[in-house]
């Protein structure tokens, strides 16, 4: 057995193992002993174990109150489809593959569902096992209602966990550190070291891997695409803002301080519309603003000669900040309820502001329709696993085979090395678990009073310490506590521990072949072809761009309206979701060896969302610059380096991808006008940004100090 978790760790979050265990007690006492209904203990026994202990709700106590409340229909439901599918096996295990397959592939569009799932699956495995009962229907459902009842009273009442800041007012409170920052930068033109770790802290704190599953927007719906843009823009503007405030100073220029006082009175603004609050300005407020600087820096420096390059460099940072403070206000106001039509902004940027809830969620299920998708790998290892756990279990006629398919459930990995290692310390658990219970029987025989004493003190420390011990730690106590439940409702012997061992094994080898079969590598391959199919699909997009800056369009389009890019963009987007997929999964498996070196798979997912960025706010809206042959040549030449660099790295060679981007040359820019030489320089800096992701992403170098300008997420 490992090492037992110290009683920090253990009954840090009691709570909840208090709660579950007096919502299980609350139902299966009064249903044994006083209706003497041994069908309706049972279920109201495991319903609050599945919703509370194996599901693991997140939230307070009135939203995990809600979250059972909304799925005790469909578990009702699923109670009752298993009880009439277990007249054969082979109705029982087909039944387990379809309703792994929706409730796990569904989970990937509605991320409450998800915290649901196990606890779902559990009340059709229940249901769906021998011996095949339509009579006992009634009973279930009964069953199923007191457990969920005593749960939902035990959550509101028990034990109330304190209320977590949402994520948009996380994203508020990061707009307050921008808005502040902005005021500094009118002071001062930089910002010092101690600022700038700061908003770039901020900036990762906002990343979904450190929120609480409950405040992750991660829905299929509007309002969750919104915040999850509102939140990618903050922290691409706060790492925007402390790159300006790194710059070389550069001679004053009222056009920018103008534009510095609208992003911080939009940053500000929109902090308090996530809270809750009403605007103080229009939303268009900041775009007339920046259209305005865009006026002002196209018709040339204030006073004579040309501006130094510092400024130029400044004006296009600031310009960054000022499209990611527009992305960010416009993203709020579609999360908070409104009901823009987003003109004058790319439309491909926030292409769901439109699009009807059900339909988002058919795009989400579409989009993971591939192999390549860990979504559908995952719901498909599971569902396979599961069905063929029920047929084992049914064909050998296994007592208590419903713990086959919990083993399953409860041990399978995304990776065959994960499985086998909880399968070992499960094996090791379920034993140790096993002869002491089967000790406790034989000791305690017939003392039906013994066993009620201990259940609920049992429960308490099994689901204290299982979730933090491990497999081994939670099998082993597990089994304790449906011993000492089982010897309740019926009499027992020892055997009944012989069969449990024997079932938690058969699962265990169930879930390891599945493992073994069905991708093991988990995430870990599917990291590298998705980025590889990401890196190959940005090449056209860089070249797009880059033309469309000069006024040339890879392909006519029957829309004039239609941005020159938007063939290309559709899908680097797709690949870009699939990566991120990826990457999250990813995250949560052992690594196997350290990230020191090799891809930087944080930095080429960065390196995607610069492209499509860039994509959307790069090519002027209205009209193009007259372009010297020199400077079309440069544009040229500079974006086909860097879309053939990205379809280099896309085959991840092991010393990684460095290159030098030609340079824009004085010459070049003194012979271009003031309009057009302000959209070269854009280009400039963004393809200099692409070039350092590109370097980092493929394990070239690793970003420093002297590499913060270009992490700017332009």
């Amino acid at each position: 057995m490992p090492r037992l978790p110290s009683l920090t760790q253990s009954f840090g979050g009691s709570g909840r193992a208090v709660r579950v265990a007096l919502a299980a007690a609350a139902g299966f006492y009064p249903t044994a002993y006083l209706m003497d209904r041994p069908v309706v203990a049972l279920y109201a026994l495991f319903t609050p174990i599945a919703f509370g202990t194996l599901s693991s709700l997140p939230g307070s106590g009135r939203h995990r109150a809600s979250s059972v409340l909304r799925a005790a229909p469909a578990a009702a439901a699923l109670v009752a489809l298993g009880t009439a599918l277990a007249v054969t096996t082979w109705a029982a295990a087909v039944g387990m593959l379809l309703v792994t397959l929706a409730l796990t592939f569904g989970a990937a569009c509605a991320p409450r569902l998800a915290s649901v799932v196990p606890g779902l699956q559990l009340c059709y495995i229940l249901a769906c096992f021998p011996p095949y009962a339509p009579a006992s229907l009634p009973e279930r459902l009964l069953g199923l209602l007191f457990g969920a009842t005593a749960l939902v009273v035990g959550e509101l009442l028990l034990f109330p966990s304190p209320r977590r800041p949402s994520y948009a007012e996380r994203i508020a409170g990061a707009l307050d550190l921008a808005a502040h920052t902005t005021r500094l930068l009118l002071r001062a033109e930089s910002v010092d070291d101690a600022t700038a770790r700061r908003l770039r802290t901020t900036g990762r704190d906002l990343r979904f891997s450190r929120q609480p599953h409950e405040c992750r927007p991660t829905g299929a719906g509007p309002t969750d695409r919104a915040l999850a843009q509102a939140g990618s823009a903050a922290r691409r503007l706060l790492d925007q803002l402390a790159a300006l405030g790194g710059l070389p100073p550069a001679p004053a220029d009222t056009a920018s301080q103008t534009l510095l006082h609208g992003i911080a009175a939009t940053c500000s603004d929109t902090a308090t519309v996530l809270r809750g609050g009403r605007s103080v300005r229009g939303a268009e407020f900041l775009e007339e603003m920046t259209a305005r600087f865009l006026d002002e820096r196209a018709g040339g420096p204030e006073g004579r000669g040309d501006p130094p390059p510092a400024l130029l460099r400044r004006r296009s940072t600031l310009l960054t900040v000022a499209a990611s403070a527009v992305t960010v206000r416009t993203a709020a106001d579609l999360a908070t309820g409104g009901d823009r039509a987003v003109p004058g902004l790319p439309h491909e940027q926030f292409w769901y502001a439109r699009v009807p809830a059900a339909r988002l969620w058919l795009v989400r299920a579409r989009g993971n329709l591939t192999p390549r998708s860990v979504v559908f790998q995952n719901a498909v290892r599971t569902a396979l696993g599961l069905a063929l756990a029920r047929l084992v279990a049914g064909s050998l006629d296994l007592s208590h085979g419903f713990w086959v398919l919990l083993s399953v459930l409860t041990l399978a990995r995304t990776t065959a090395v994960g499985t086998w290692s909880a399968v070992r310390s499960a094996a090791a658990g379920t034993l140790v678990g096993a002869f002491l219970a089967g000790a406790f029987i034989i000791g305690a025989g017939d003392a039906t009073a013994v066993y009620a004493a201990l259940l609920v003190p049992m429960m308490v420390i099994a689901f204290s310490v299982g979730p933090v011990g491990g497999p081994a730690w939670a099998q082993g106590l597990f089994t304790l506590v449906v011993s000492t439940a089982f010897a309740q409702i019926a009499p027992v012997t020892w055997r009944l521990e012989e069969a449990r061992l024997v079932d938690v094994l058969t699962g265990s080898g169930i879930g390891l072949v599945c493992g073994l079969l069905a991708w093991p590598a988990g995430a870990r391959t599917e990291m590298r072809r998705s980025v590889a199919a990401l890196l190959r699909a940005t090449a056209p997009v860089v070249r797009d761009t880059a033309d469309a800056v000069i006024g040339r369009r890879a392909e006519p389009s029957a829309d004039p309206a239609e941005r020159p890019t938007a063939g290309s963009l559709w899908p680097a987007l797709h690949r870009l979701r699939i990566a991120e997929a990826a990457y999250a999964q990813f995250r949560t498996e052992p690594a196997l060896r350290s990230d020191d070196d090799g891809p930087d798979w944080l930095a080429a997912l960065n390196y995607g969302s610069r492209v499509l960025n860039g994509a959307f706010w790069l090519p002027p809206s209205q009209g193009v610059p007259d372009f010297p042959p020199d400077a079309q040549r440069w544009v040229e030449t500079a974006g086909q380096q860097v879309a053939a660099a990205a379809l280099r790295a896309a085959d991840l060679p092991s010393p990684g991808i460095t290159f030098r981007l030609a340079p824009l040359s004085p010459a070049i820019r003194s012979a271009t006008s003031p309009g057009a030489r302000s959209l070269l320089v854009d280009l400039e800096v963004w393809l200099h940004a692409l070039a350092a992701d590109l370097a980092t992403a493929t394990g070239a170098g690793r970003p420093g100090p002297a590499d913060a300008t270009y992490r700017q997420g332009q």
